[in-house]
Order: C-alpha cells, then structure tokens, then sequence
C-alpha cells in the first residue's frame, strides 16, 4: 500500500482496476461482477438493500447475534419492513426455521432472506448451503442475501456454488487490510431485482459502478492505495492456497478452543458444528467481569481482545486467528490471556497454552526420525 498514489483516471490504474476486479471474484468464487466500495462493512450492508429492494419491502432476517441485528436495525432505518428469527445467540441460524417461515408466506411477500455467515459477536458460523437447500425446499423466490465480513478469505464460502444472490464484504478480516473496503459480489438474480428496486440510491448504485467498471475506472474517487493492498493480499491468498488458508484457521480455531477448555472456561458457541474458524467467544465465570480481565491483559501485556457487545457486554471477551497469522502468533495470544487470567484473577488452570501447543504439534506431520538433524541438518 506504500505506493505513489495513481491517477485514478489514467491507464495504470486501469489496470490495478482489473486486476482486483478479476481477482477479488476468485476469493468470493462467483463469475458475476463484484462492487469494490470505498467504505466500511456498513456501507455494504446498505448497497446490498438498496439496490434489491423497494420501500415496505418484507424481509426475513435470523438473529445470531449482535451484527445480524444491526443489519435489522438498517432495514428498519431505510423503510424496509424485516421479520427476526429470534435466537439465544449461541448458534448459527437455524435452516428448519427460515424453512418452515417461508413455506408459510404463501404469497412471497419476503423479499430476501438475509444471513450472517459468520456472527462476529458471537464465533458461531451459519450454514450457508444448508440455508440455501431451505429457501429452495420452501420453493420460495426471495434473494439470499450473506454478510461474510468476517469469513471470508478465512472461511470456505462459495457464493455461485450455494446459491447466494448477494455477499457482503469487509477488507478489515481475513483479506489482511485496514477497514476501508467493502464489497458486494452479485448473482444474476440480484442484478435483475436491480432493475424495479426503488429504494433511494446513489453513492451505492450498482449500475453505475459496473458501467464505469468495465473500462477499470470508478464512477467516484476510489481508495486508490487501499486497491495495491487488495491486489496484494489476493496474490498472497492464492501463493498459500485457499484450502491451505481454510485448514491453517481450522488448525488455529481448534487450538484455542483446546486452551479455553483447559483453562476450565467455556466457548460460548454451543453447538461444534457452529463452531468459527475465525474467532472464538469465552464466556467468563459468574461473578467475574470480562471487561475488567481484557482492561488488564491490555494493561499488562499489551493484548487486545475483543468485547462482549450489547447482550454479551461484560459477559464474553473473544480472541481473533483470523487473517495474517499462524502458529506462534496465536500461541503467543494464547499466553498473553493466560497471564491475563492470572494477573486479574479470575478462576482458571494454567494449562491452556499448553494444550494448544500439544495440539499443533500433533497435528503437524514430523517424520518420526531419532535426530534432530533429519528434520533439521546442520550446515558447517
């Protein structure tokens, strides 16, 4: 990103343009077109309901956690009439349930239907292909729509092969860059409820955007150093492998949920198959505050982990193994909330960092060998 800052109307960044445009399609697996916006997730969420959708428009939407239900409060904010499935924000939405209210909405009024992939607030993912098998069974005709701001690039998601007519994106998760990018990557179906959506739009309108796409321009100033960034971190997801990016989180969700357990505490995603890649929320022990334990592991050990918000405010801190980051770095996290644990007080074993570590060695495949040099030869 530390780069001169481009002309964006001359033919270099044009050609940075395509670059990402083509590039950023084989991260979200879709053929459409991809919006690249100079904004925050947010400004996604709203592009996404905007270009879909009319004033009164009905939509179902599945209360996982804190972001789904700020999406919800979006809706409401842009004259769009949403319906929540409600949760205990311990699981990804449940397929049965958006099943079973749409196959009661027999004259469609539903509109979309809107899924958070990843419930950053709570590490518990939802089931994408099994949503879509469910609006399918129902013969429902709403868009599925699916924030994955914080999955994707971290995450195995498939836009095209599960049906999805609109994905959000952030750049601030698993694509490794500062906040400041959002996307939406559009199916067929999407771009043709484009055509009679008559929600007010301008800064977010997808026609002009894909207009002035083609010839690798944007129809505004873009975040020209943002998109060096972009093309970066593509080129670094596809040098690793995006199996091996996918395994790599598997690998580092599941070592620190082993820490959690051997510290006595308790991941606050109920259900194993709901379990995130990446992050994971820890419930505290009653009586005992995580805001104060996370104001002391910052203090201390100069460790930032993430906060309960709203419902779980106080309640959970969460730990991040997502994006540009292996082994050590989350065995060195993992040290820091032990002797965080420790210096606040709160009630645990000192084992955690320990059992993460048993876990990634044992899951590493280390020839069985009698010397060291075998792995390792010395060089004189």
């Amino acid at each position: 990103m530390d780069m001169p800052v481009l002309d964006h109307r001359g033919p270099e960044f044009a050609r940075l343009c395509r670059r990402v445009l083509d590039g950023i399609k084989t991260i979200f697996k879709c053929a459409g077109p991809v919006i690249i916006y100079p904004a925050s997730g947010t400004g996604a969420w709203e592009a996404a309901l905007t270009n879909t959708l009319s004033p009164g428009d009905r939509v179902l939407m599945i209360e996982t956690g804190h972001f789904a239900t700020l999406w919800k409060n979006m809706s409401v904010r842009l004259g769009i009439q949403p319906e929540f499935i409600a949760s205990d924000w311990r699981t990804g939405a449940d397929p049965a349930a958006i099943e079973a209210r749409l196959r009661e909405d027999k004259a469609h009024t539903f509109k979309a239907v809107c899924v958070v992939h990843n419930e950053t607030s709570t590490g518990c993912i939802s089931h994408i292909d099994a949503v879509r098998k469910a609006i399918d069974a129902a013969r429902h005709p709403a868009l599925l729509m699916v924030d994955t701001i914080s999955s994707l690039a971290s995450i195995d998601y498939r836009h095209d092969e599960w049906g999805v007519d609109v994905t959000v994106g952030g750049s601030q998760k698993g694509l490794m860059l500062p906040p400041g990018l959002s996307f939406n990557a559009l199916g067929s179906k999407a771009l043709a409820a484009a055509k009679s959506a008559k929600l007010p739009k301008s800064f977010w309108g997808w026609e002009e955007m894909i207009a002035a796409n083609k010839s690798g321009s944007f129809p505004y100033t873009p975040a020209t150093n943002m998109l060096y960034g972009l093309a970066e971190a593509i080129d670094m997801l596809h040098e690793e492998g995006l199996e091996n990016v996918f395994a790599r989180h598997d690998r580092l969700a599941e070592a620190t949920r082993r820490a959690v357990r051997a510290w006595g505490l308790e991941v606050w995603c109920r259900e194993p198959k709901d379990y995130s890649s990446s992050l994971t929320a820890v419930l505290m022990p009653s009586g005992y505050s995580a805001d104060a334990f996370r104001h002391a592991a910052l203090r201390y050990f100069n460790i930032s982990l993430g906060a309960g918000l709203t419902k779980l405010a106080g309640k959970v801190f969460r730990i991040g193994h997502l994006g540009d980051t292996n082994d050590l770095t989350i065995v060195g996290a993992l040290a820091g909330v032990e002797m965080g644990l420790q210096i606040a007080g709160v009630p645990h074993k000192s084992v955690g960092v320990q059992a993460a570590i048993d876990y990634l060695v044992s899951v590493h495949d280390v020839p069985a060998t009698s010397s060291v040099a075998e792995i390792l030869p010395l060089h004189m």
